[in-house]
């Protein structure tokens, strides 16, 4: 068996301090932006979707520390599990690793959270947890998601936790402006007015377990991860183009070994070019796969924002509840929409799906970077 579970899932998002609170606000189609404040300086944007400040108390300097051991608590107790086992993997994807010296991070909020922080909070042992550093951009949490997968697989561990947060800096805020991706009026994605992204802050994470260690202690996970694919193309520098993005899903799809998807929660994050191309290779997929209705898509970044490198964290989470439920979430925002392709649908208000056994999920970071991830629904 290729697929393993998604044991648990954890998230901290501007729509709520749990899970369940982002998926409840998603499908409410609420928009949780607002004015930047923490920042001084002039940016083209002043809209940012940031968490609530009582959902996540921090002093500065270890926002993302503090949002991403809090995700790693409710991943591990979805997943029933006390405490990271023996043995485990540990993935923490970041811009950068944590600084040995808190006093370097000069940008406040940057370097990422530190693994013994990450560690206490799990009850995990430092010297039997194997930790790795990984940054994809954009894609790094699906990347991270393939790479666990493929470490479970290779029978090195039963156990991987996938952890992640962004948090509003300096740097990181100025490196998208600097390139004009921020919409000044707050991202639409799929939407003919769109002009750009809006910044969110957030924590996530997810456990991932063999078949045979969940099935062996009577764990239901959330859905099955069957399949993932990560391709880096270097023919564009900052944007993905949709021949790349057509050959990444239709190669996840091919590791599940799958020939249908019922929906396809969308990176979009609200930029004209982005939006475009996905749209036209997911269109492209749809119809090699025969698809006789349009395919569905949605994008969470009109209600939380883009989480950078923990944007596919919000994109799991969403992809689990549609499983579950059976509800296509809508995309916030989303009021005049651009025209598609044939062969696709941008889905701006929640509606029931006819079937829910297979969704991709997809990740896109400048250079190129490429991933998408099959879920497959967990029945029984």
């Amino acid at each position: 068996m290729t697929a393993v579970a998604l044991a648990g899932t954890g998230l901290v998002s501007p729509l709520g301090a749990t899970p369940a609170a982002f998926w409840r606000g998603l499908l409410d189609g609420r928009r949780s932006f607002g004015e930047l404040c923490r920042l001084e300086g002039e940016f083209r944007s002043r809209v940012v979707a940031a968490v609530p400040t009582g959902a996540c108390p921090t002093p500065a300097g270890r926002r993302k520390e503090t949002l991403a051991t809090t995700a790693a608590r409710q991943a591990l107790g979805a997943a029933d599990l006390p405490g990271l086992p023996d043995g485990s993997l540990l993935v923490v994807v970041s811009q950068t690793p944590a600084l040995t010296d808190p006093e370097a991070d000069r940008t406040g909020d940057f370097a990422g959270p530190r693994p013994e922080a990450l560690l206490a909070a799990c009850r995990a042992d430092a010297r039997s947890t194997t930790v790795v550093h990984l940054s994809h951009a954009c894609a790094s949490a699906a990347f991270a998601a393939s790479f666990a997968r493929d470490w479970l697989l290779s029978g090195l561990s039963t156990t991987a936790l996938v952890v992640g947060a962004a948090a509003l800096n300096r740097y990181e805020y100025a490196s998208m402006d600097v390139v004009k991706t921020l919409s000044p009026h707050g991202a639409r994605p799929f939407d003919a007015d769109r002009d750009g992204i809006t910044v969110g802050e957030g924590g996530g994470a997810f456990v991932l377990e063999t078949a045979p260690a969940a099935l062996a202690r009577g764990h239901r996970p959330e859905a099955w991860l069957s399949g993932a694919a990560c391709l880096v193309d270097t023919s564009q520098a900052v944007a993905s183009s949709p021949a790349a993005i057509r050959d990444c899903m239709r190669a996840a799809l091919d590791d599940a070994g799958i020939h249908r998807v019922d929906y396809v929660h969308a990176h979009a994050t609200g930029t004209v070019q982005g939006d475009a191309a996905e749209a036209e290779a997911v269109s492209e997929v749809a119809r090699g796969l025969g698809a006789t209705t349009p395919l569905p898509m949605s994008s969470h970044k009109g209600a939380v924002g883009h989480l950078l490198h923990a944007s596919a964290f919000p994109g799991l989470v969403a992809a689990a509840g549609f499983l579950r439920e059976a509800w296509i979430p809508g995309t916030p925002g989303l009021r005049h929409p651009a025209p598609l392709p044939d062969g696709v649908t941008a889905v701006a208000r929640p509606r029931r799906a006819v079937t829910a056994e297979h969704v991709l999920v997809n990740s896109f970071g400048f250079s190129g970077n490429n991933a998408s991830l099959v879920l497959s629904a967990a029945h029984g």
